[in-house]
């Protein structure tokens, strides 16, 4: 087993390395917009899961999942080989690709406070000019005694 310091270490240089490939050396159309988000390294330092995200070509067209998951598959030899020379391990580790779902998340998450915005300005709105339904002092007030009680 490994120190977390170094696995977090290798974890990094492979994040480079991997990105660097598919930027400069890998002549791939379907890994154009591909970008690499994160990389996990198990403890013994042997299996790497490298985290990737996909953007569109544009605002109308939906980012190509299955082709950047196909060419990343296809590639994952070359990719393993150049982990290899850009890391110096003695044993270097089996590259697996999973698509990062925190984009989408992250997403899904500013529609739902966009949502819940425009319900607080509804509920503002609807509230300015309200009343309240009681009296404007809904406590009872302290009994007082009388002097005339006491004879």
């Amino acid at each position: 087993m490994a120190d977390p310091a170094r696995a977090r270490r290798l974890s990094k240089r492979i994040s480079q390395i991997v990105a660097s490939a598919i930027e400069h050396e890998i002549k791939d159309p379907r890994l154009t917009y591909v970008t690499i988000t994160d990389t996990r390294v198990t403890a013994d330092l042997h299996d790497a899961t490298v985290y990737y995200t996909v953007l569109g070509e544009s605002l109308d067209a939906a980012p190509d999942f299955a082709g950047a998951a196909a060419a990343l598959e296809s590639a994952r030899g070359v990719l393993r080989t150049k982990v290899g020379q850009g890391t110096g391990v003695r044993f270097t580790p089996t590259l697996t690709f999973v698509a990062d779902t925190v984009p989408d998340t992250a997403r899904h998450i500013e529609e739902v406070l966009a949502k819940a915005r425009e319900a607080d300005a509804e509920v503002a709105r609807r509230s300015a000019g309200a009343q309240h339904a009681g009296d404007p002092d809904p406590y009872k007030a302290p009994r007082e005694d009388d002097e005339d009680d006491e004879d």
